[in-house]
C-alpha cells in the first residue's frame, strides 16, 4: 500500500518523479505569442468601439482612401481592419497551442498556499435571464452594453448636427432620422454579428486558446444572438415606418439595386433572423427543441442573403467570425459522415441508456468533455449533447455516455435498444436485425484543460444524470492517482439529488477500488445522496440491480470515432485553418484580377454573393486538401488498433457484470443517504467552511438551472462575508443547456 499521506496534495504520487519544467525558451515564445495575441485583440476592440467616433471615422475614411487602389480594392481595405485581426489571433493561437503541447500546464500546476479570488469563477449575478454569471462574464456584458449605448449617442449626435445643414419639412426631417438611425443599427448589428459566430464554432483555436468550452461558448451566443437581432429588428422596423410615411412601402420592400443596398435580399435575411430568434426563446426551445433545431438551420439562408444586401464590401466587416464558423461546419460534417461503432448499448434500472463508442486512440478527450450524438435511425438531422461519463484513462479505444430519457429522440433511442435486445436471436442466425442502431458523433469538445484537477479541494453537485460527468471525474481522478499522473484533488465531496432511489446504481458504474485499490488511504471522498421523492428506504435496498437489456456486439460494418475535429491533432487542425485562409485571399485576389476589374462587376449583391461563393470555395478546396491528407493520416494510424479495440471491449463487457456489487460495498461507508430532503448548502458550505479551512475549494455543478443558482447564491454569500480561515469557494457550471 502507498505510504503518502493525505495530508499532502496528490500533484505527484508514486512513480512520478519530478514535475517537468518547460524550457526557457518554450516560455519565451508562449508568452511572446499571448502578448502579440492582446494586443492584436485589444487594438481591433478598441477600433469596433470607438469607430462610432467622428474623428476614428475620418481616419478610416483616410485609410480607405490609402489603400483601396490594391488588387482588392475597397473590400480589401475593410477586411483588413474589421475582419483581419480575428484570423490573424486564429493564426497565433494556433502556434501557441502547438508550442504548448499536451497537459503542460497541467504538469506546471501547483497548489497555491494562499486562497485568492477569481473573476471568472466568483458568482455575480445568481439568477434572472442571464442564469449564473461570473464577474468576468458581467464586465462583457457591460462593455457590449456600453458599446450599444454609446454608439446610439454617437450617432444620434451627428445626426442631429447634419440636420442644420438641409432645409427639411417636419415629414422629411422625420423620415431622414429613421432612415439614418436604422442605417446606424443596422451597422452597430454588423458589429456585433463579427462575434455572433465565435461562440459556436465548437472546435474553434479561439475557444481553445482562452480555455472556454463549447457548452460555456453557447451561452454568449445567445446572449450575442439577442441584442444582434434587437438591432438588425430596430434596423429594419425604422426604415418600414419611413417608407410608410413616404407612402412607398411597398415599392421599397421590394426593390433590388444593381448599385447600393438590395432591399428586397435585406427583408428575407431579416425574415429568416426574427424566425430563427422567435424559435430560440426559451419557452419554445425547452418545450418544442426540433422546431428551435430545425429553424434554425435558417442561420444560411440569413448569412447568404445578408451578403446579398450590403455587398461584399459591408459584409466584410463581420466576415472574420463567419469565416472561422464555416471552417469549424465543414469538419464537423466531415467528422459525422462516419459511420461509429455502438460496442455495448444498455438499459440501466432508471430507464437510463448506457452506450460505449469506439475511438481512435490518437483522438484525445478529457473527463469533462461532451460529444454531440446523432441516430440516423431516428433523425438524420438531430445532434444532441451528451457529456462522457468515462474517464480517458478507463481504456484508449472508446468512451462512454449516459442518456437519459427526457423527450422524444431519448425515448426512441431506448425503445431501439430495447428491440435490438430481443433481435439477438437473429443476430446468432446471422440474420440483420431491423432495428439496428447507426450511429454518427461530432466531437469530443470541452475544455482544453481538465480544471477539476487543478484543486486540491473539490465539490461536485450533481442534480440526477448531472452525476454522468462526475463519475468520469472520479474515474479519472483515481486512475491518475494510482498511475502517478499530474492531480492535485486530495479531498472530495459529492453531493448528489434524485428524484427516485432506483437512480443510484447509476453510481456503481464506477468501480472505485477496482481503478485504484485502498483508495480511501489516498484521497479523502465523501458522497451526499439526497432522494427528494421518497420518505425512506425502499424494501429493496441493497438488492444488486442489474442491466434490463444489453446489446453489448459492435455493429459488423461500424468502425470508430473520426479524428478529424477542431480539438483533435494541433498540427492538423492549424495547418486547416491557415491553408483555408490562405485560399480565400488567394481566390478573392484571382476572381478580382480576372473577372471583377477587367469586367467593371459593380452589382453590390453579385459582389457580395462570389465573396460568399470564394469564402465557401477556399474551405472546401484548400481546407478539402489538408482534411483528406488528415483523413488517411488518421485512418492508417488507426488500422492496426482495430482488433485490440474489440478484444479490450470484450473484456471489459465480461468484467462489467461484477462491478456492481463490488463498487456497491466498497462505496457503502463514504456514502450517507438522505431520504425525503433536499440538500442545504448553507450547512453543506459552513461544513466543508470548517474541516477544509483556508484553501481554493473548486465547485462544478451539474444540474438544472434552479440548482446552479442555489449553488451559485450560497457560493457568492460565503465569499463576500468570507472569514480569514474559511475557503475560497470557486464556482463551475458543467451544464449544457441550448
Amino acid at each position: 500500500m502507498d505510504g503518502q499521506s493525505i495530508d499532502e496534495p496528490l500533484l505527484l504520487s508514486r512513480g512520478a518523479g519530478s514535475v517537468r519544467k518547460t524550457p526557457l525558451f518554450v516560455s519565451w515564445a508562449k508568452w511572446s505569442l499571448k502578448f502579440v495575441i492582446w494586443v492584436v485583440f485589444i487594438a481591433w476592440v478598441a477600433l469596433i468601439f470607438l469607430f462610432p467616433a467622428q474623428f476614428v471615422n475620418q481616419v478610416f475614411e483616410k485609410w480607405i482612401q490609402a489603400t483601396s487602389g490594391s488588387v482588392f480594392g475597397i473590400t480589401g481595405s475593410i477586411f483588413m481592419v474589421f475582419s483581419a485581426p480575428i484570423l490573424v489571433i486564429a493564426f497565433l493561437s494556433v502556434a501557441y497551442l502547438i508550442i504548448s503541447g499536451e497537459d503542460q500546464e497541467l504538469h506546471e500546476k501547483k497548489a497555491s498556499k494562499h486562497p485568492s479570488f477569481r473573476l471568472w469563477t466568483f458568482p455575480v449575478l445568481v439568477d434572472g435571464p442571464f442564469g449564473v454569471v461570473s464577474a468576468t462574464e458581467f464586465i462583457g456584458i457591460l462593455l457590449f452594453l456600453l458599446f450599444v449605448i454609446w454608439a446610439v449617442y454617437a450617432y444620434s449626435m451627428q445626426i442631429l448636427s447634419s440636420l442644420s445643414q438641409y432645409q427639411f419639412s417636419l415629414k422629411q426631417k422625420s423620415c431622414y432620422i429613421l432612415e439614418v438611425l436604422g442605417l446606424r443599427f443596422g451597422s452597430i448589428g454588423l458589429y456585433c454579428l463579427a462575434f455572433l459566430f465565435l461562440p459556436v464554432a465548437r472546435g474553434s483555436v479561439l475557444l481553445r486558446l482562452i480555455d472556454i468550452p463549447f457548452e460555456h461558448a453557447t451561452r454568449y451566443h445567445v446572449w450575442l444572438g439577442h441584442l444582434t437581432m434587437l438591432l438588425f429588428t430596430l434596423h429594419g422596423l425604422f426604415y418600414v415606418i419611413a417608407w410608410a410615411i413616404e407612402g412607398n412601402l411597398l415599392q421599397e420592400i421590394l426593390e433590388w439595386k444593381d448599385i447600393g443596398v438590395a432591399n428586397l435580399a435585406g427583408v428575407i435575411s431579416l425574415s429568416a433572423g426574427l424566425l430563427m430568434w422567435l424559435t430560440s426563446l426559451y419557452p419554445v426551445r425547452k418545450h418544442k427543441f426540433e422546431l428551435f433545431f430545425y429553424t434554425h438551420q435558417l442561420y444560411v439562408v440569413f448569412v447568404i442573403f445578408l451578403a446579398l444586401h450590403v455587398g461584399d464590401f459591408i459584409f466584410s466587416i463581420a466576415a472574420g467570425g463567419i469565416f472561422l464558423f464555416i471552417l469549424d461546419r465543414f469538419l464537423r460534417f466531415c467528422q459525422s459522415r462516419r459511420t461509429v461503432d455502438i460496442i455495448s448499448a444498455k438499459c440501466l434500472p432508471c430507464g437510463t441508456v448506457e452506450l460505449i463508442l469506439s475511438k481512435p486512440a490518437n483522438l484525445q478527450y478529457n473527463a469533462l468533455s461532451f460529444v454531440f450524438l446523432q441516430a440516423r435511425e431516428l433523425s438524420w438531422l438531430q445532434w444532441h449533447p451528451f457529456s462522457v461519463s468515462s474517464s480517458p484513462l478507463d481504456g484508449k479505444y472508446h468512451l462512454s455516455v449516459l442518456v437519459k430519457v427526457l423527450g422524444e429522440w431519448t425515448a426512441k433511442l431506448k425503445e431501439n435498444i430495447l428491440n435490438s435486445s430481443e433481435a439477438e436471436l437473429q443476430e446468432e442466425l446471422h440474420l440483420r436485425p431491423q432495428t439496428k442502431i447507426t450511429a454518427s458523433v461530432e466531437g469530443p469538445y470541452g475544455h482544453g484543460l481538465p480544471y477539476h484537477l487543478m484543486y486540491e479541494n473539490l465539490i461536485l453537485v450533481a442534480g440526477g444524470i448531472g452525476i454522468s460527468p462526475f463519475l468520469a471525474i472520479l474515474s479519472d481522478i483515481l486512475h491518475r492517482v494510482r498511475e502517478g499522473k499530474p492531480c492535485l484533488p486530495r479531498n472530495i465531496l459529492l453531493v448528489w439529488a434524485v428524484k427516485r432511489s432506483n437512480e443510484l446504481p447509476l453510481l456503481s458504474t464506477v468501480d472505485m477500488e477496482s481503478i485504484c485499490p485502498f483508495f480511501s488511504d489516498k484521497i479523502n471522498l465523501e458522497i451526499h445522496i439526497y432522494v427528494t421523492r421518497e420518505s425512506e428506504p425502499p424494501l429493496e435496498e441493497g438488492k444488486i440491480h442489474k442491466n434490463m437489456n444489453s446489446s453489448p456486439s459492435p455493429m459488423p460494418n461500424g468502425c470508430s470515432m473520426s479524428v478529424l475535429v477542431g480539438t483533435g491533432n494541433n498540427i492538423f487542425s492549424g495547418l486547416y485553418v491557415i491553408s483555408s485562409t490562405l485560399g480565400f485571399v488567394i481566390l478573392i485576389g484571382l476572381l478580382d484580377i480576372f473577372y471583377i476589374n477587367p469586367f467593371g462587376i459593380s452589382s453590390w449583391w453579385y459582389k457580395g454573393l462570389l465573396f460568399v461563393i470564394c469564402m465557401l470555395a477556399s474551405v472546401f478546396i484548400f481546407g478539402g486538401l489538408v482534411v483528406g491528407i488528415w483523413h488517411l493520416w488518421g485512418r492508417n494510424a488507426t488500422r492496426e488498433e482495430c482488433e485490440d479495440d474489440r478484444m479490450r471491449m470484450l473484456q471489459d463487457n465480461e468484467t462489467a457484470a461484477h462491478k456492481d456489487q463490488s463498487s456497491q460495498q466498497n462505496l457503502a461507508s463514504s456514502t450517507n443517504t438522505y431520504y425525503g430532503s433536499r440538500p442545504d448548502f448553507k450547512e453543506i458550505f459552513g461544513y466543508v467552511s470548517e474541516k477544509w479551512g483556508r484553501v481554493d475549494a473548486g465547485v462544478i455543478v451539474c444540474g438544472p438551472p434552479p440548482l446552479q443558482s442555489s449553488v451559485a447564491t450560497e457560493i457568492r454569500s460565503l465569499n463576500v462575508r468570507r472569514q480569514r480561515r474559511h475557503p475560497i469557494f470557486h464556482f463551475n457550471s458543467h451544464s449544457f443547456d441550448l
